[in-house]
């Protein structure tokens, strides 16, 4: 079971079994909502239980993908594809120990200028 929350409290959820790898996303929209690159896990819809679903907005930021954030607090929680069987976590919303590492980074001919990526890990152009 891995717990986690937002930065005031008012969402929190809990996932049942094991993370995926996380992968880090650089592109513009990523980076626009998180404030840098968004780093998160998938996990099956079905394993996720959240407690202050109330406090939870949605935001569509494509035809594809909505982005769900506290609405007391602000904080970047999940990126959803609702035609999908999975959501994507923030890596940084988890509390203590995932268990995981990054695996790659995604979307990186579009990330900042003002970075390196530097860690050895597999960038995806797209």
């Amino acid at each position: 079971m891995h717990r986690g929350s937002c930065l005031c409290g008012a969402v929190r959820f809990e996932v049942a079994g094991a993370l995926s790898a996380p992968d880090a996303c650089h592109c513009s929209i990523c980076r626009k909502q998180s404030g840098h690159y968004f780093a998160s896990a998938n996990v099956a819809k079905d394993s996720l239980t959240v407690a202050g679903e109330e406090n939870v907005t949605w935001y569509q930021s494509s035809a594809k993908v909505r982005r769900g954030f506290c609405s007391v607090c602000g904080s970047s929680l999940f990126f959803d594809p609702p035609h999908r069987d999975w959501i994507a976590i923030a890596m940084g919303a988890f509390d203590g120990p995932t268990g995981t590492h990054l695996e790659m980074h995604i979307f990186v001919a579009d990330k900042g200028d003002y970075y390196e990526i530097a860690d050895g890990l597999p960038q995806n152009a797209q």
